[in-house]
């Protein structure tokens, strides 16, 4: 056996799904789902491809404050819209990222775009909680939005098809989303037969979320749509082929070695740092924003 591989942890089914506000059905894979390492990444919630019905008033997630994080939102189907209380709206299409950096505190809000709500369709979408390191944790709340024509794309040799890089680097092909700790995302479009390798170093934490379709890793495990792979600890390489036209989304990130204390929308380090968001929330330091 090849020491350097990086061999399958587990091959896991969605956990049962929940409603997150009426606009996102999604499936916890951690840290409620499955406790699995996954440092930088706090959260994975995963909403599976479902149809929602035509609806004049668009459903979704009203006003809630974030500390200590970010929030990184990755649109497969459907449309989502967003507000915050620093300022920043926006849209986000199949193949866009919103990427809010919660940081020292702010307010937001998400819900299925206008037109989108009123025709229903196919919605699929990808929430992950980032952590951030202690000295970062209160830093200024920033915003990212990223569109599928600005990321950075990294074509696979025969045809095998194609890298976005949201974050980190792939093969000299640097990621569009800026980062305060090392963590590699991409999207992985693979076509039936192609194949791909990656490279991550044996401590970085490593999870692939198959999308759509259908891959085999390392010659060995396969793994199809609205399943997660997670990876062990030890070797570096993954070999990926796709056994379908497939969409898997890369993660890996270094670990941040740290105490975690979340309450709720908030993570910090310690419980009086919780205690504090908790009195600076409702001192209105997060700054106002409309229901």
């Amino acid at each position: 056996m090849n020491e350097n591989i990086k061999q399958v942890s587990a091959v896991l089914n969605p956990p049962a799904p929940h409603m997150v506000g009426d606009g996102f059905r999604v499936h916890n894979f951690f840290p409620n789902g499955y406790k699995l390492k996954m440092s930088p990444f706090f959260l994975l919630d995963y909403n599976s491809k479902i149809q929602f019905s035509a609806r004049n008033e668009p459903r979704g997630v009203g006003v809630h404050p974030h500390r200590g994080f970010e929030t990184v939102t990755i649109a497969y189907h459907g449309a989502v819209a967003h507000h915050d209380s620093a300022g920043n709206s926006g849209v986000i299409y199949p193949g866009d990222i919103q990427w809010m950096t919660a940081a020292s505190g702010i307010l937001h809000k998400e819900y299925h775009e206008e037109n989108f709500s009123k025709k229903g369709g196919a919605f699929q979408m990808v929430q992950l909680w980032v952590n951030l390191p202690a000295k970062d944790k209160m830093s200024k709340p920033k915003y990212q939005a990223i569109s599928q024509a600005e990321i950075a794309k990294h074509q696979l040799p025969n045809a095998a098809g194609t890298i976005e890089v949201i974050a980190g680097q792939y093969q000299g092909t640097k990621g569009t989303a800026s980062t305060f700790t090392p963590i590699q995302v991409y999207n992985l479009h693979l076509n039936q037969g192609g194949k791909a390798t990656f490279n991550f170093p044996a401590d970085f934490n490593t999870a692939f979320m198959i999308i759509e379709g259908e891959v085999k890793v390392n010659g060995k495990e396969s793994a199809k749509a609205d399943q997660l792979i997670h990876f062990r600890n030890e070797g570096e390489e993954i070999l990926v082929e796709g056994l379908q036209n497939s969409i898997v989304l890369v993660l890996s990130g270094a670990p941040i070695h740290e105490p975690i204390v979340q309450y709720g929308p908030f993570l910090m380090n310690k419980p009086e740092e919780i205690q504090q968001a908790i009195s600076d929330y409702n001192q209105g330091k997060f700054g106002y924003l409309e229901e």
